[in-house]
């Protein structure tokens, strides 16, 4: 086998499964960037992570060194709330066919799966260390999500256990960044701010409401510094724990909704729906197991937004 770390095997296969969402397109543009050479990818339409039968024919016609699986059915707690089936079975689903097939036809050296922070109990003590895991149920409403991912994790030890398969598991918390197409109104809470405000500037509104009380505190982290710490990860790490990934920057949501707010440059007020749920009051993950790899957060919230309204602004003018 040779133990060349992943950064000085370019060359190699690298198949990055769902290249098309927020997290997997800045994967690909980040190993593109450092001169990965033979990056393989598949749309849905080409490749349905679903099916069992063609994920495995694509693994043994392919036959990747290396896999990064970003791929996901994922939404907001309100999406996930209305089709609880399709969120378990999918996500399961994605997991363990990729998983099985990877470990079936003998060429993958090294893969990883991106679990979430929602795999961990809402009573969990905070910040959240790894070893959290499976201290308690996940908290309501995402579970069906939760569940798939925390079965992801059991199943890159399994592996790992019983094929000596180099299976990891990375768990960021509440990454935003860049994505196309813009996320739909009952989406994760940027996005969702994003638009509300936006709307509200180009109307003339008032006023904007926003869901909830803005008393609940959340952890955002970039896009492009979880692809840091992924690629860190491939490189680095080869251990049975998962690892999380968070900025470790903690905002309420309505220091975050002034934030957007001025970045917009909108100039009414804000109201809060207080009728609407908040979520978890807190989600703050203890990543000093990541950072000890080496890695740091370097984009500043102010200047991520910055970039994502830019977008969004270039997607309203597209005809």
């Amino acid at each position: 086998m040779g133990s060349m770390s992943f950064l000085s095997d370019k060359s190699a296969k690298t198949f990055v499964a769902g290249h098309r969402g927020m997290i997997g397109t800045a994967v690909h543009r980040k190993l593109a960037a450092l001169g990965f050479t033979s990056i393989v990818v598949r749309t849905h339409a080409e490749l349905d992570l679903t099916c069992q039968h063609a994920v495995e024919a694509f693994f043994d016609a392919e036959r990747p060194r290396y896999v990064i699986l970003c791929a996901a059915k994922s939404g907001g707690v309100h999406a996930a709330l209305s089709a609880p089936a399709e969120y378990l079975t999918k996500n399961l689903g994605i997991i363990f066919n990729v998983m099985t097939a990877a470990q079936r036809c003998g060429s993958v050296r090294k893969l990883l799966i991106l679990a979430s922070a929602t795999i961990y109990p809402e009573d969990a003590r905070q910040p959240i260390p790894e070893s959290a895991f499976l201290s308690g149920p996940p908290a309501p409403g995402s579970e069906w999500y939760s569940i798939a991912k925390i079965a992801g994790i059991k199943m890159c030890q399994a592996y790992r256990e019983e094929h000596g398969m180099d299976a990891i598991a990375a768990s960021p918390n509440n990454i935003y960044g860049p994505r196309n197409p813009f996320p739909s109104e009952s989406s994760h809470v940027i996005p969702a701010l994003i638009r509300r405000f936006h709307h509200a500037k180009v109307t003339g509104a008032p006023e904007a409401v926003v869901w909830g009380s803005g008393a609940a505190l959340r952890e955002f982290t970039h896009v492009d510094d979880l692809v840091e710490a992924l690629v860190l990860l491939m490189d680095r790490y080869s251990g049975l724990e998962h690892v999380n990934v968070g900025s470790g920057d903690e905002m309420s949501v309505r220091e975050l909704a002034e934030l957007v707010k001025e970045v917009i440059g909108y100039e009414g007020r804000v109201v809060w729906d207080a009728s609407r749920p908040d979520g978890v009051p807190r989600r703050l993950i203890d990543s000093s197991k990541m950072r000890k790899l080496g890695w740091k957060p370097k984009v500043a919230l102010r200047d991520g937004l910055m970039d994502m309204y830019q977008l969004y602004c270039r997607q309203q003018d597209e005809p």
